[in-house]
C-alpha cells in the first residue's frame, strides 16, 4: 500500500465519524424549551429573551412552554422523558431542582442519569421584600415584628422544596420567628400574592422581584449574593447581616435528556453562550440584577452535583418530605 493510498483511506474513515457528528448537531424541527414553573418568573422570563437568539441559532423555531407544578418537578419529568436529540429542553432554577431527589421517596426519573446539563446561564440573587403593610422598614424591626407576630406573617414561596422556601425556612428559623411558610405555583404566583398583600413576605429572584420592589408595591429587606445591588444601594445583604443561606439564589440553567450526543450538548452551551452574549440581551440580564454565568456541561454537572448534597443536608434536618 502506497503512502497515497493509506492517507485517502484515513481520510475515508474520518468521513463516518465526523457525518454523525454533524447530523447529531443538527436540528431538524422545532425546539421546545420547558418553563417548569407560571409565566413571569424568572425561568420564564430568561427563556423568552433567548428564544429569538437561539431560533436564529438553531435554525428553528424555539417554541417556549410553561410546564407547571411539583416544584419544578412536571416539567423537568417532561424534558426528562423525551427523545436524546436536544429538541426539549429544561430551563429551570437549578438550586430548585437540585433539592428534588431528596424531598421525594418515590421520585420519576433520576436526575443525574436522565437529564444532561447543558450550560449555566444567570446567577441572581434573591430579595427578601415585605408587603408595604408590614410595620418594618429595615432588617433589624422585621425580625422584631416577626418574632413578636408571628401569625401576621405569611412567607410566599415558589413550592414545597425549592430553593426559595429552604432558604426562607434557613432565616426564619435563625431569626427564631415561627412563621407560616405559603406555597405558590411558582415565583410569579408567589410574587402577586405578596403584592396583594395575602402573604406578607417573600424571598424570591432578584431578576422577577425587582420590578415590584422598583414600583413600590413591594418593601426590599435584605438581599444574598456577595455585594448589594446597584438598584438597591440601601439595602444590606445577608452577610452584612449575619444571616444564613447568604450565597443562596436563583441559578438559572438549561438541561437536554440524559443520552443526548454529546456533539449536540456542547452545540447547544454554544449556541447559548452566543446568545448570553449578545449587547441587548447581557444588558437585560444585567439590568434585571443577574449575573452572566454561562459554563460548560463538566462544571455544571460538578456544580449541580455539589448543590445536591447541601440542599439534601437542610431537608433532612427540616424532615421536608413531598409524596
Amino acid at each position: 500500500m502506497d503512502r497515497r493510498t493509506a492517507l485517502g483511506l484515513a481520510a475515508g474513515a474520518l468521513v463516518l465519524p465526523m457525518g454523525r457528528r454533524a447530523a447529531a448537531q443538527a436540528f431538524d424541527h422545532p425546539v421546545r424549551l420547558i418553563v417548569p414553573f407560571a409565566p413571569g418568573g424568572t425561568s420564564d422570563i430568561l427563556a423568552r429573551l433567548l428564544a429569538p437568539d437561539l431560533t436564529r441559532a438553531f435554525g428553528q423555531n424555539v417554541v417556549v412552554e410553561n410546564r407547571t407544578g411539583a416544584g419544578g418537578n412536571i416539567g423537568a419529568d417532561l424534558v426528562a422523558k423525551s427523545p436524546p436529540d436536544g429538541h426539549t429542553l429544561l430551563i429551570i432554577d437549578v438550586s430548585t431542582l437540585a433539592t428534588a431527589p431528596s424531598l421525594y421517596t418515590r421520585f420519576p426519573f433520576d436526575l443525574k442519569r436522565d437529564l444532561a446539563p447543558v450550560t449555566m446561564l444567570i446567577y441572581a440573587p434573591y430579595i427578601l421584600a415585605i408587603h408595604p403593610s408590614v410595620p418594618a422598614r429595615n432588617a433589624a424591626e422585621l425580625v422584631a415584628y416577626a418574632r413578636a407576630n408571628p401569625p401576621r406573617v405569611n412567607v410566599g414561596h415558589a413550592g414545597v422544596g425549592v430553593g426559595n422556601h429552604l432558604t426562607g425556612l434557613l432565616v426564619t428559623q435563625h431569626w427564631g420567628a415561627d412563621l407560616t411558610q405559603v406555597p405558590y405555583r411558582g415565583g410569579a404566583a408567589a410574587l402577586t400574592a405578596v403584592a396583594a398583600g395575602e402573604s406578607q413576605m417573600i424571598i424570591n429572584g432578584a431578576t422577577a422581584t425587582a420590578p415590584f420592589c422598583k414600583q413600590g408595591t413591594l418593601r426590599p429587606i435584605a438581599v444574598t449574593g456577595p455585594a448589594r445591588l446597584a438598584d438597591f444601594p440601601d439595602v444590606p445583604t445577608f452577610q452584612e447581616l449575619g444571616w444564613p443561606a447568604a450565597d443562596s439564589g436563583t441559578w438559572q440553567g438549561v438541561l437536554a435528556q440524559g443520552g443526548t450526543p454529546a456533539p449536540m450538548v456542547n452545540r447547544i452551551a454554544n449556541d447559548l453562550r452566543t446568545a448570553m452574549a449578545v449587547p441587548t440581551t447581557a444588558e437585560r440580564i444585567a439590568a434585571l440584577g443577574a449575573v452572566n454565568r454561562v459554563e460548560g456541561p463538566d462544571s455544571f454537572r460538578t456544580w449541580l452535583d455539589n448543590e445536591i448534597e447541601v440542599w439534601s443536608r437542610v431537608v433532612r434536618a427540616n424532615n421536608i418530605k413531598l409524596d
